[in-house]
């Protein structure tokens, strides 16, 4: 009987250590496509806004108002992630994976337009922040054994409120409430960013990262973490960003 305990015990301890590393692996790879995400972006963005060329194809010279391009790509990174989310049962890993890469060019591409508006070093400045802030929520995401989940359907449900305010706030243009918003969309972003990064804790500890659905789940996840540092980075750009 004393045996028998013992190799319960051990088993135990053993399936523990699996699912940490099993976990460990799922959130470097999430955070190596989220990194990939963000670089490619970024150089989309530094690409189309420096170059007049590229930047032509986007505004037209003449009247200043965007191209057909340039209005489908300030709408098409949406269509993106809903057929990334909608379609993920269906769509293979190396189809989802140049989904995600071409997702993040798209949306780069849409970011020109911020580097036009707002100084470079007001851009760099907030990135930085951003990049602190989102650093460190997401260790905290990790490491803290409190569960974030009733936290996490606050943050929910405030960005849902965010997102059907904006849409008002396109028809009335009430005074003062983008700020007000933009200020809201920090709060919420920050605390989304802990609970998404626990959530994803939990996910890798119970699947095997090596086979085609946890590669896909990876992705998934490096979309989640992606769309929060750049709403995040948005909405302190538009509380402290300098524009030219």
């Amino acid at each position: 009987m004393e045996n028998n305990r013992n190799y319960t015990y051990d088993d135990t301890v053993i399936q523990l250590d699996d699912e940490v590393a099993s976990s460990r692996r799922f959130i470097a790879n999430v955070f190596l496509w989220m990194f990939l995400a963000l670089g490619i972006s970024a150089l989309c963005a530094y690409l189309f806004a420096s170059n007049l060329s590229l930047l032509t194809l986007l505004i037209d010279p003449v009247t200043g108002h965007n191209t057909g391009l340039g209005t489908i790509t300030m709408f098409a990174p949406f269509a993106f992630v809903l057929a990334m989310s909608f379609g993920l049962n269906r769509l293979s890993y190396p189809v989802l994976a140049i989904l995600f890469v071409a997702f993040a060019s798209i949306l780069g591409i849409s970011l020109s337009f911020i580097l036009l508006v707002y100084s470079a070093s007001s851009v760099a400045g907030v990135f930085i922040t951003a990049s602190a802030v989102f650093g460190i929520m997401a260790v905290a995401g990790y490491t803290t054994h409190q569960d974030l989940t009733k936290f996490g359907s606050l943050m929910i449900m405030g960005l849902i409120g965010m997102v059907i305010a904006s849409l008002v706030n396109m028809f009335l243009h009430i005074e003062g409430l983008s700020m007000i918003l933009s200020y809201v969309g920090v709060a919420v972003f920050t605390g989304l960013t802990a609970y998404d990064v626990q959530k994803l804790k939990r996910i890798g500890a119970g699947i095997e990262y090596g086979d085609a659905s946890g590669k896909k789940m990876a992705i998934m996840g490096a979309l989640t973490l992606y769309l929060d540092f750049l709403n995040l980075f948005l909405s302190l750009l538009r509380i402290f960003g300098r524009k030219r």
